[in-house]
């Protein structure tokens, strides 16, 4: 298999796999059963034999099944796991209902964590969305503290903006953003990625697949139970024009012998060496596929027609629903 190569979170941070392990599938989403729990389990041992030692999970995944799942996949393998936690979303009956940001909520959810993930240090540890509701300054500066009593290692920020961004970093250094990125959603390589780099913070990209558009298997419309049903980009007309685009990522896909996905996986890893595919998984079977895409190379002519096929504002429609 391929050696995954590392990277630094922040400057001169602690060294991660340049794929890391999106473990949020693992447990109930949107409603949908969670997986094999042995399987998942599994899943996470092998990501660690290979190399893969980010893991990412949320106090909210699964009302906290998915934190319990990671402690017990790394109770006797804690030296070998980074694993990152996002917190701060409110869910009810698998609804969405908010953010709580509040330095009293922060300080109650880091505990919850702990206890379920079974360690007494979180490695990285950030809000999941900043919705304006708490100032920057309180919610950075909560963590800040939490890093001071030993509970957490280093800090993240999730799904914000560059001013967001700066403003976080001057309180306590940040040592990684996660955002949505891929050939699909691609706004944020105007201002967001540009001063993650200046300032030195890794960016941790998920949803590289686009919420499984950019995978080549879909067809419209999707079926009336389908999660991405939420999201306006694969509704009606949109989902049949972004369809269309698509084609291109399969017969560029056909003729490198490799899957979409994989290309997909790879052009986000070719963006820079500060930027990791975070690649959700819950089967064993999925790690070669996914591994091996790190090592996918492109021409320089390849890379240009991506860069132009999927031009920021070429795939119709999102993928959040409240912002």
């Amino acid at each position: 298999m391929t050696t995954i190569k590392k990277i630094a979170l922040g400057s001169g941070g602690p060294m991660v796999s340049k794929l890391g392990l999106g473990c949020m599938r693992m447990s109930s989403v949107w409603g949908g059963k969670a997986n094999d729990e042995n399987e998942s389990i599994a899943t996470i041992h092998a990501a660690l034999d290979n190399g893969i030692n980010f893991l990412n999970t949320g106090d909210f995944y699964g009302a906290g099944h998915n934190e319990l799942l990671v402690g017990k996949a790394i109770k006797d393998r804690r030296e070998d796991a980074f694993v990152s936690v996002k917190f701060g979303a409110i869910f009810h009956n698998g609804q969405w209902l908010g953010m709580d940001l509040r330095p009293i909520a922060i300080k109650n959810f880091i505990n919850y964590s702990l206890v379920r993930l079974g360690v007494e240090t979180i490695d990285l540890y950030q809000p999941s969305r900043m919705d304006g509701s708490v100032p920057v300054a309180d919610i950075i500066g909560t963590v800040a503290d939490l890093v001071k009593e030993g509970k957490v290692r280093h800090i993240g920020v999730s799904e914000i903006n560059a001013d967001q961004l700066r403003e976080a970093n001057s309180i306590h250094p940040i040592a990684a953003l996660e955002i949505g990125y891929s050939l699909a959603d691609r706004e944020m390589e105007k201002e967001l990625l540009p001063t993650a780099k200046e300032l030195g913070i890794a960016v941790i990209a998920f949803a590289n697949t686009a919420e499984g558009l950019l995978t080549g298997n879909m067809t419209a419309p999707l079926p009336a139970d389908a999660y991405q049903n939420h999201f306006s980009r694969f509704q009606g007309e949109n989902l049949v024009k972004n369809l269309e685009k698509i084609e291109l990522l399969k017969q560029m896909a056909n003729d490198k012998g490799i899957t979409p996905t994989q290309l997909a996986i790879a052009w986000v890893n070719h963006q820079g060496d500060y930027i990791m595919p975070l690649v959700s998984m819950s089967r064993r079977s999925r790690l070669p596929e996914n591994i091996a895409a790190m090592a996918i190379t492109f021409t320089d002519e390849e890379m240009a027609l991506l860069n132009t096929h999927f031009a920021p504002g070429a795939i119709l429609g999102g993928t959040y629903l409240q912002r």
